[in-house]
């Protein structure tokens, strides 16, 4: 199964092996450089199905970080455009971007928020930093809320415009959209807040209006937290059903990650700890869905998808160790997987 193709809209990848989205700390003015050139078409160049471009702000306070990536410009978008393009043209990989705002968790370098000379005011739902040690975030106000709504469908027009196959929309991890999902750091009392269905409303209300820049040829994704793992938060019930209205909102798979949220929660960290959540989501909401957490193998891979727990194969740690990947366990498996020309002598 890891080696048969797979399609969304009009999307089709040739293998389950993606990409997960990670952050490389390495811009300037969130602009993508040649180091992001050679880190993103070696992994096309190894085989992978799908790459995900990592978390890019929607608008500059929407980054973690002064050195992470952004796409909320025409600049930007050109720089990106550069990558995708040589992706297309010399593999037979999709490419993709994760749409992000980190809310709260903005303005830090090196996990410490930074001070507000050198980065900026954060924003939340509600006046909870995710640090007692940290500034208080600004509380979106319902307008500032729109036009946030308004920048990631500007931000996904630009994705458009760049070429890219696939769009993220980052709702996980403890990050803006999860802030507002969550009871623990969204208590506000308009239509933004309280009620399951009011949390939900600012993720449904920016997957609305990103549609609305997509067509057939460009798919749409959401990451969630399955799971905060903390008692009164976010929960996989919840998860799934939230997969299920997202589904009625043309989302094409939900990859289901988790955590994020609350300071010094407890998790359980071993191999493929996170793989039951997308398939709890995967089966209960009648969904597809991406597994990733720690995710090494391609026997673990396929055991995943034979288990009917996911669609698709997010990794991560281990395609920074080895952008062939994908090619490499295609060789033992003999499955056909993209392998560039120039490099035939080295197949097994």
């Amino acid at each position: 199964m890891l080696y048969t193709p797979i399609t969304f809209r009009n999307v089709e990848l040739k293998n389950r092996w993606v990409m997960s989205p990670m952050c490389m700390y390495s811009s300037e003015d969130g602009l993508a450089n040649d180091f992001h050139f050679v880190h993103y078409v070696s992994r096309a160049q190894g085989g992978t199905g799908l790459i995900i471009v990592e978390a890019s702000g929607v608008e500059p306070k929407g980054r973690i970080t002064n050195h992470c990536m952004g796409i909320w410009n025409d600049e930007q978008a050109s720089q990106l455009k550069r990558i995708v393009n040589f992706v297309h043209q010399n593999s037979e990989s999709k490419i993709g971007i994760q749409l992000a705002h980190a809310g709260r968790k903005g303005s830090t370098w090196e996990n410490k928020q930074i001070s507000l000379e050198e980065g900026w005011e954060t924003v939340a739902p509600s006046a909870i930093p995710y640090h007692p040690s940290e500034r208080i975030p600004h509380v979106l106000s319902v307008e500032e809320i729109k036009d946030q709504v308004q920048n990631f469908k500007n931000a996904a027009r630009r994705a458009v415009e760049a070429g890219f196959d696939v769009i993220e929309i980052h709702a996980a991890h403890g990050y803006l959209v999860h802030q507002f999902l969550s009871p623990l750091s969204n208590v506000r009392e308009d239509e933004y807040g309280g009620s399951f269905e009011n949390r939900i409303r600012f993720l449904l209300e920016i997957v609305d209006a990103v549609n609305e820049e997509l067509n057939e040829n460009v798919a749409l994704f959401v990451r969630i937290s399955g799971t905060e793992y903390a008692e009164k938060g976010w929960g996989i019930s919840d998860s799934v059903k939230l997969a299920k209205i997202l589904k009625e909102h043309q989302v094409d798979l939900i990859d289901v990650s988790s955590g994020g949220n609350i300071h010094g929660a407890k998790i359980d960290v071993k191999p493929m700890y996170q793989v039951p959540l997308a398939g709890e989501v995967k089966k209960e909401a009648d969904v597809k869905t991406g597994a990733v957490g720690l995710i090494t193998t391609a026997e673990q891979a396929e055991y995943i998808m034979q288990q009917n727990d996911a669609d698709l194969i997010f990794v991560a740690r281990e395609i920074l160790r080895n952008p062939f990947l994908a090619a490499q366990s295609s060789f033992a498996a003999h499955k056909d997987c993209f392998f560039p020309h120039q490099y035939l002598r080295a197949r097994l």
